[in-house]
Formats: structure tokens, sequence, C-alpha cells
């Protein structure tokens, strides 16, 4: 406690944010021996609709550190592919296959994330240089000699200030840190916004993504436990007007492209229960700046198209700590960490992220874009019919998805035996 009555302390690496990138990071540093904090804002990780697509390549990330068990005990549901419809009028197509993939978790698995962070955060919790600090809300960096040093923060009890050899934003799209440090970003326009609600159903779901695509606006049935994640997709800055025309015409729009669920969604109660996401695609120039790194969506913020982005966090966090473990458990840079290294990280997530968010680009210009313009025809008739033909292509667009063009594996050092649920 410092004389003007805030805390102070002082950590290795000062981790901001408690979502995908930050714990996963967190918890394999601290197996590195490495001294690490988590600094996150809320008291728990209880918020729907955040990113609840696990795919094969974080299952596999799951099952590297340990803990694949636990996950798949979660409640869970398995989407094993993405069909779209057939504009002459036959079966549907499934584009995105993928059980046609040579791993040990060939589907996507759908887990309320809060799950997924608790998991991870019990396991970093097991590790003695691991530390979680809930209800810390970082409010700006701290700079020594022009570089940062360390974080500021508040909590229900005060105000304090963290030192740090080396501060990871992981704060998401609109980082604090990112901010406070003035990268530069990168955006790219994106035509549209995502209403997201859940429809309780006791129909079959299926095991795969259907999107409706009309005239003016599309949807996204995700099948879960019990209930139909659904995404609506309308012309972006249309959330008001959205709002204004109430539930009754929000349920009629939904039921004209899910006819087959009109009388479950008549249990949307409310507009309420619609919860808006101003969908960002955009991605810094730089990742790093002297004493800081970006990760996750505070370095790129990804469309929801795919449900790429824990993927990409997931992915970002192995490959810094693979990186960074080693210099920073070492102490041989304590207070001037070498901005160098930081760069590795971005040097090597660079490619993945901007080929991902190259396909989602070209997805949104080729096929949403129009529809949310409301053209006629935006499902390009070549597209249902080139994979019919060719099925196997459905194994590479499932490669793209569920692993990403540079899949990232646990290094040895941070790999534990499964450990079964009893």
């Amino acid at each position: 406690m410092t004389s003007d009555g805030t805390t102070t302390g002082r950590t290795t690496c000062a981790v901001v944010g408690g979502g995908p990138a930050g714990l996963v990071l967190g918890l394999l540093l601290a197996r590195a021996g490495v001294e690490v904090t988590v600094l996150e804002k809320h008291a728990d990780f209880l918020r729907d609709f955040r990113g609840d697509t696990v795919h094969p390549s974080t299952m596999q990330a799951l099952d590297d550190l340990g803990l694949i068990d636990r996950f798949l005990a979660l409640p869970h549901s398995r989407v094993e592919g993405i069909t779209l419809p057939d504009p002459a009028g036959g079966d549907p197509v499934r584009v995105v296959d993928f059980t046609r993939l040579r791993v040990p978790y060939p589907y996507i698995a759908m887990v309320p994330q809060w799950d997924l962070l608790d998991l991870v955060a019990d396991a970093g919790a097991a590790e003695p240089t691991f530390t979680l600090l809930r209800e810390h809300e970082v409010t700006d960096v701290v700079r020594t000699g022009g570089r940062v040093t360390g974080v500021r923060y508040r909590t229900p009890q005060g105000e304090g200030t963290l030192h740090a050899d080396l501060v990871v934003a992981c704060d998401g799209r609109w980082s604090v840190v990112r901010r406070a440090v003035g990268l530069p970003v990168r955006a790219f326009p994106v035509p549209f916004d995502v209403w997201w609600f859940k429809v309780p159903t006791s129909r079959p779901v299926g095991g795969a993504l259907v999107p409706r695509i009309h005239p003016g606006r599309a949807l996204v049935t995700i099948p879960r436990e019990g209930y139909l994640q659904m995404a609506y997709l309308g012309p972006k800055g249309t959330d008001a007007a959205l709002r204004a025309r109430g539930i009754e015409a929000f349920r009629a729009e939904v039921a004209e492209l899910v006819p087959e669920l009109s009388d479950d969604v008549e249990r949307l109660a409310s507009m309420d229960d619609v919860k808006h996401l101003d969908v960002r695609l955009e991605r810094l120039r730089r990742w790093s700046a002297p004493g800081v790194l970006c990760l996750g969506d505070a370095a790129h913020a990804m469309s929801p198209i795919g449900g790429v982005g824990v993927n990409l966090a997931v992915q970002d966090a192995i490959a810094a700590a693979r990186l960074l473990a080693g210099p920073l458990r070492s102490g041989e840079f304590r207070g001037p960490f070498p901005t160098r290294l930081v760069g590795r990280v971005q040097a090597r997530r660079r490619m993945p992220t901007a080929v991902v968010q190259g396909v989602q680009r070209a997805m949104h210009a080729r096929a949403i874009g129009p529809a949310i313009a409301g053209h006629d025809g935006v499902a390009p008739d070549r597209g249902p019919r080139l994979f019919r033909r060719v099925p196997a292509l459905s194994a590479l667009t499932a490669r793209l998805v569920g692993l990403g063009p540079r899949p990232e594996r646990v290094p040895v050092w941070g790999r534990r035996p499964r450990t079964p649920v009893l």
C-alpha cells in the first residue's frame, strides 16, 4: 500500500483479460515456471453470446493440456458441418464437413464460454506461479522511460498498480491497453451486424449449421442442448430501427426464414432477449510496442463467420507462450523486455490471421453483403453445385475453419496427462 492509499505489486507477466487467449497464455506461462498474473474485470465469466465454438484444434490443445476429459464431460452439442441450400431445389449441400478431418475431434463442440474459461482457470489455479485477479479492471498502462512497465487498475476496494516485465493485452476488440498505447489499426468495412438470441425447441436439430439467406436478411441456426442459438444478420447500423419495430415484427421475420420453427419463435418474449453485436473486422498493423503485446481480439477482431475467434485466440496464446516463456522465465530481461522477441509472435501469427480474415471478407462481399442489401440470387449456384460434384472440397474448407492455416500445438513442457473424470 502506497502513501496515497493505492495498492502496488509486481509480477513477471501481466495478462489483461481473462478470455480464452488470456487464460490459456497464463496457464502455459505458469507451467513454464513464469510468474504470471491475469487481471479480469468481472467477478465471473457468465456473459452470454460470447464465442461458444470450440474447434477441433482447440480440443487438441485441451487434450495436450490434460483437460479434454473434463471438457467433454461438460454439457455440449456437436456441429459436424455447415450446409447450404441447393438453388436447384435438391437436398442441402454440405460445404464444410469436419468429419472428413483426420483429427481426434472432428467436430465443433458448442459449449458456453464460461464453462471453458472456468476449466482453464481451475487448471491455472493448480500452478504455484499463476494468479487470477477477478474484479480488477485495467484502466491504463504504466510507462517508464518510454516503455510500458505495468498497468493501473481499479477494484471495488480501490485502485492499484501492477508492475511487470511484459504486459499482454487479451482484453478484446475494445482493448483498454491497445487504446492506451495507441497501436495503429487497419479496419475493413463490414456491411452487417448480428443479433443473437435463443429459441427453446424440442425438435431434432441435427448436427450442422444451417444458414438461411433471404433478400435483406439472413439467419444461422446453431444446434445446442435443448435449444437453438440463432444469429440474425441485418444491415449495419439498424439496431435502433429493428428494436423500434418490436418483438412481433421480429418474430415474423425470423419465422419467415425458418418456418418450421415458427411456433418455437413465439417463445421470444421481448427484444430484451435479442442481443446486438456490432460486427468488426480489423487487425493491428503492429501487435506490440515496447513492453506490451496484443493477442486475440485485441490484435485482430474477427467476423463471426466460421466462429473462428476462440480458435485463433487460443493459437495466438500457444504461439506466444512457446516464444516468450524461456526469456521470461530466465529473468535475463527483467525490466526492458526486448521488443524484437515480442515481435516474433506477430511474425508467426500474422499470416493465419490475414488468410482467415481474407476469406471472411470474400464471404462478406460475395454472399452476405449482397443478401443484406436485398439483392436476389445471392447464393451463387456454382458453389453448391461444385461441392456436390466434388465432396472432398468440404474437407479443405473444414481444415481452414476447424484447424486454421497454421495450427499451433502446445509445447511439450506445457502438456499434462489426461485426467479422467470420476
